[in-house]
C-alpha cells in the first residue's frame, strides 16, 4: 500500500520545481494511501489538496493547514467528519463523496469553519437518510451549496422550523447503521479468521512444490523425478499453465463472489488486485529467459566481429595518411556521453548505450595516437587509428627512403660547410650586413661609347643622291 513520502510530493509538485515548502496546490489521487500524514509539516502553504481515490479512513494531520481553501477527499474510505474544525478556517470547499459516512451529525464539526460555502455528501450511506438534506441545510448555516444544488433562502427557513423533529429521526437512523456497521465489521473478522485458518492448513499440508503428500518419506521429491524435470522442460511449463489457470479460475471465484460495499471490501479488493499482479510479475520473471553475456574474446584470446547493436560501418585504409578510418553511423540525436570507444592495437570496440560493437583490424595500428570524433552534418562516429611503423603527414605524399653513399654523404658536408658562412658573429655586428651575404667578384662599370655614325660617301656605287631628301646632319 502507498505512503506520503517526500519523495512522492516532490514528483507531483514539477510545477513549483519540485519545491515542497511553497506549495499551494497538490495532487496525490489514486496513490493507494491509507493514512493522511506529513503534509501539514511539509506544505504548510497549501491552498488545495487532491486526494481522491485513495484508501484513507480518517480525516487528521490537517489542522496546520491554515490557508488551505478546497479539500477533495472522494472515494476514501471515510466514515466520520472530524479534525477540520481546528485549524482550517480558511476551507471553502469539502468534497466527500462516495465515502462511508454514515455518523450524520458528525457535520456538526464543520459549524467553526465559518467560510466552508461548498460541502459535497452524495454517495454516502447518510445521503439515504430521511431528513438528510434538511439537517444539513439547518446545522450549517453559512453553506452555500450542498451536493452540488444551491441552498435557497425558503429552504434554509424550512428546514430550521422542522430541525427538531429531523434530528430525531437522523439520531434513529443513525442508530441503527452502526449497528449495521458493526454487524457488518463482525462478519468480515470472522471471514478472514477463516481464510487465514486455511491457508495455514493449506501450508502444513502441501509441499514447496504445491502437491499434496500422505507421509513424510514423500514429501521431498526423489532424484529421478528432479531428473526428469531439468531434462523435460515441457512438463514445467505444463505446470505453469495448469498454475496460471487455476488462479484465473480463483480470480474469476472471487469477482462472482457476493460482497458488501464497505471500507473493508474495498481493502480486500485491493489487496487481491495487488496479489494478482505480484503473481503475474513472477510468472513473466519465470518466463524471461537471461541472455548469456555476449562473447567478444575467444577462448584462444582471438578478438570477434561483434555488431549488437546493429548500426551500418564502413572501415577504409587510407594509403595517403597511412591510418585507418572507422565510420560508425551511430544515432544523429544521441548524446555522446552515451558512447564508449576502446582502440587495441588489433581491435576497436565500442559501446553504444552499452550494446558492443567490435571489429577486428587488418593491420596493427597506434592507440595511444588514435582519436575519435562526431560528424556535426550525420552524427555518425569517426575513429581515426594510425599504422604502426608509418609515418602520418598531412596532405603532402610519404617521404622515400634514400640510400646514404660516401659521395652523398661529402656532398652533405659541404652544404653544411656553405651554410656556415652565412652565421653571423654576433659580437662584430648587431645586425647582418645583407649586402655582403653573397660574395662575389667586383666587376667594374664599363662606359659605353657612342658608335659611330656612317656617312655614306658619294664613291660608293650603292649611292644614290636624290634631290628630294633633305640633307643629313
Amino acid at each position: 500500500m502507498g505512503r506520503i513520502t517526500e519523495d512522492l510530493i516532490r514528483r507531483n509538485a514539477e510545477h513549483n520545481d519540485c519545491i515542497i515548502f511553497s506549495l499551494e496546490e497538490l495532487s496525490l489521487h489514486q496513490q493507494e494511501i491509507e493514512r493522511l500524514e506529513h503534509i501539514d509539516k511539509w506544505c504548510r502553504d497549501l491552498k488545495i489538496l487532491y486526494l481522491q481515490n485513495n484508501l484513507i479512513g480518517k480525516i487528521e494531520n490537517v489542522s496546520k493547514l491554515k490557508k488551505l481553501e478546497y479539500l477533495n477527499l472522494a472515494l476514501n474510505n471515510i466514515e466520520k467528519i472530524e479534525n477540520l474544525e481546528a485549524g482550517c478556517e480558511g476551507l471553502t470547499k469539502l468534497d466527500l463523496t462516495v465515502n462511508f459516512i454514515g455518523e450524520l451529525s458528525s457535520v456538526k464539526t464543520l459549524q467553526h469553519n465559518i467560510h466552508l460555502k461548498e460541502l459535497f455528501l452524495m454517495g454516502n450511506p447518510c445521503a439515504d437518510f430521511d431528513g438528510y438534506r434538511q439537517f444539513v441545510v439547518a446545522t450549517l448555516q453559512q453553506l452555500k451549496w450542498l451536493d452540488g444544488k444551491e441552498i435557497e433562502r425558503s429552504e434554509r427557513i424550512q428546514a430550521l422550523q422542522d430541525f427538531p423533529v429531523v434530528e430525531q429521526q437522523i439520531r434513529e437512523q443513525e442508530k441503527a447503521y452502526c449497528l449495521k456497521r458493526a454487524k457488518d465489521k463482525e462478519e468480515t473478522q470472522r471471514k478472514l479468521q477463516e481464510e487465514e485458518n486455511e491457508g495455514e492448513k493449506e501450508g502444513r499440508h502441501t509441499g514447496f512444490d504445491g502437491r499434496w503428500y500422505t507421509d513424510i518419506g514423500a514429501t521431498l521429491p526423489s532424484s529421478e523425478e528432479s531428473k526428469d524435470d531439468v531434462q523435460a522442460p515441457e512438463t514445467q511449463e505444463g505446470e505453469c499453465k495448469k498454475k496460471k489457470l487455476d488462479n484465473g479460475e480463483d480470480d474469476l471465484e472471487f469477482w462472482n463472489k457476493p460482497s458488501l460495499y464497505t471500507p473493508e471490501s474495498r481493502l480486500e479488493t485491493l489487496r487481491h488486485m495487488e496479489k494478482q499482479r505480484k503473481d503475474q510479475e513472477k510468472l513473466s520473471e519465470k518466463k524471461k529467459k537471461v541472455k548469456p553475456p555476449r562473447v567478444l574474446i575467444s577462448e584462444s584470446g582471438r578478438a570477434l566481429n561483434v555488431n549488437e547493436p546493429k548500426l551500418d560501418f564502413s572501415l577504409r585504409d587510407d594509403e595517403k595518411r597511412n591510418q585507418i578510418v572507422l565510420d560508425l553511423a551511430v544515432y544523429r540525436y544521441m548524446d555522446t556521453s552515451l558512447i564508449d570507444v576502446d582502440v587495441q592495437p588489433t581491435y576497436v570496440r565500442v559501446m553504444v548505450k552499452g550494446k558492443p560493437f567490435q571489429l577486428v583490424l587488418p593491420a596493427e595500428v597506434k592507440p595511444d595516437s588514435s582519436s575519435a570524433r562526431r560528424a556535426q552534418t550525420t552524427g555518425h562516429l569517426v575513429v581515426y587509428m594510425p599504422k604502426v611503423g608509418e609515418v602520418i603527414t598531412g596532405c603532402q605524399g610519404t617521404s622515400k627512403p634514400v640510400k646514404s653513399t660516401p659521395d652523398s654523404s661529402r656532398e652533405q658536408t659541404d652544404k653544411s660547410q656553405q651554410m656556415e658562412r652565412l652565421e653571423v658573429d654576433p659580437s662584430k655586428r648587431a645586425f647582418p650586413d645583407v649586402a655582403n651575404i653573397v660574395q662575389e667578384k667586383k666587376h667594374t662599370p664599363r662606359r659605353v661609347q657612342a658608335e659611330p655614325k656612317i656617312i655614306p660617301s658619294e664613291e660608293d656605287p650603292d649611292f644614290e643622291d636624290n634631290p628630294e631628301v633633305p640633307p643629313l646632319i
